[in-house]
């Protein structure tokens, strides 16, 4: 039996073991946390960061794996790719991949290609970047970004001088490696873009693209609560993001693999590729899409890391209103209940993975760590679906004690 390591054992990445199970592989998982419920899915566990390269690879070798896969996590993407080129497996360059996982890198590599890109520099001395934005390098407001966590965590904006150290201390405490962006902000025509792709040897065969949706009053407003499918933009808008999309793995030479979208563009339809990460969104998203498609992007992940020979789905069309709507809440404290309307529930709630009990201690949404539960949802109509995750607190509440 082929094995197939996976790194990362949450409960949204349960889905990709269970996936690789289902088509007949043996599964080995990689997690340094002790409590993941994928040990308890995966035919072998070892308490390994995912992070830490050389351990994984060790792992990688004494299990003889045929394949690595990173499944919706950014941290690790670059620990797949670094063992799967040094044991010769499937994947991209892990030169690329490091490029698109960290941020400081990714605009760089932008900027020096003829991308719309913002101004940005990052920073392994905060101070350097204080200095920076009190001299004006920056046009203000500007984004200040840990370079390499997922999930939005540790983001926050400058609007003036008096706040960047607060905000230039918080995304550098969420940083791994010790390091930060500042870039300036880029003022966005429309929703935000966010959604998942597929290349195989090198084309983008497959791209469904997302509304994503934001509540100003959450302590972090710059994570998102919601993804909704499809992109309410006219198609000429999708081709023109997918050219650049395109522009850009050929440019890494990436090959066969899933994306998750993070994208802007401005009033003139300009196209700014703020995060393409090599790997399958969270919060749900490849199973929305394939609710929408049919496109299963979870079995494509195993597949292309199994160096399986696959085929392109026959469209990158979807078929009626979609979205993950993240349940969170406003400040810390202690769970008394979700409230969700009636009709909500038995009209638009398709799946409902909360994962916060009543009693529970929560936290204020910051980022994608501290999320109630996510929650799958369909709709009669596109405006529907844009008027209910624009305006969420019409439909459920949550009750702290």
């Amino acid at each position: 039996m082929k094995k197939i390591m996976l790194l990362g054992g949450s409960a949204q990445q349960i889905i990709a073991i269970e996936k690789a199970k289902e088509l007949g592989y043996f599964t080995v998982l990689c997690d340094y946390l002790p409590d993941n419920p994928g040990q308890y899915i995966a035919d072998k566990f070892y308490q390994v960061s995912t992070t830490d390269k050389e351990a994984v690879l060790d792992v990688a070798k004494k299990e003889n794996i045929n394949g690595i896969l990173s499944y919706a996590s950014d941290p690790a993407a670059p620990t797949a790719a670094y063992v799967a080129e040094k044991m010769k497996l499937s994947g991209s360059p892990y030169e690329s991949v490091e490029i698109l996982c960290n941020k400081d890198l990714f605009r760089a590599f932008l900027s020096e290609n003829g991308f719309c890109t913002p101004l940005a520099k990052g920073y392994s001395n905060m101070e350097e970047g204080l200095c920076d934005i009190e001299r004006g390098v920056f046009k203000l407001p500007v984004i200040i970004k840990p370079v390499d966590s997922s999930g939005s965590k540790g983001v926050g904006k400058v609007s003036g001088v008096s706040d960047a150290k607060e905000k230039l201390e918080y995304a550098m405490s969420f940083s791994r490696g010790g390091k930060i962006i500042v870039e300036e902000f880029v003022e966005k025509f429309g929703y935000q873009i966010a959604g998942d792709g597929l290349s195989i040897d090198g084309k983008l065969v497959f791209r469904y693209f997302a509304n994503d949706h934001f509540n100003p009053k959450c302590v972090n407003p710059f994570v998102p609560i919601s993804a909704s499918f499809p992109y309410n933009m006219p198609k000429e808008v999708h081709e023109k993001i997918h050219s650049e999309i395109q522009r850009l793995i050929t440019l890494l030479d990436m090959r066969s693999t899933t994306y998750n979208f993070d994208i802007r563009i401005d009033k003139d339809y300009n196209v700014y590729l703020m995060e393409i990460a090599p790997r399958d969104g969270g919060n749900y998203i490849p199973q929305i899409i394939k609710y929408a498609t049919g496109v299963d992007l979870v079995e494509y992940s195993v597949r292309t890391a199994m160096g399986e020979e696959i085929q392109p789905p026959a469209s990158m069309e979807g078929d009626g209103y979609f979205a993950y709507y993240a349940v969170h809440s406003l400040e810390d404290g202690i769970l008394k209940e979700v409230v969700i309307d009636e009709a909500v529930q038995k009209n638009n709630i398709v799946e409902n993975h909360i994962l916060k009990n009543p009693g529970d201690e929560i936290k204020a949404f910051t980022g994608a760590n501290t999320t109630l539960g996510i929650l799958l949802m369909k709709f009669d109509t596109m405006q529907q679906m844009l008027d209910m995750m624009d305006n969420s607190d019409k439909w459920i509440n949550v009750v702290l004690e």
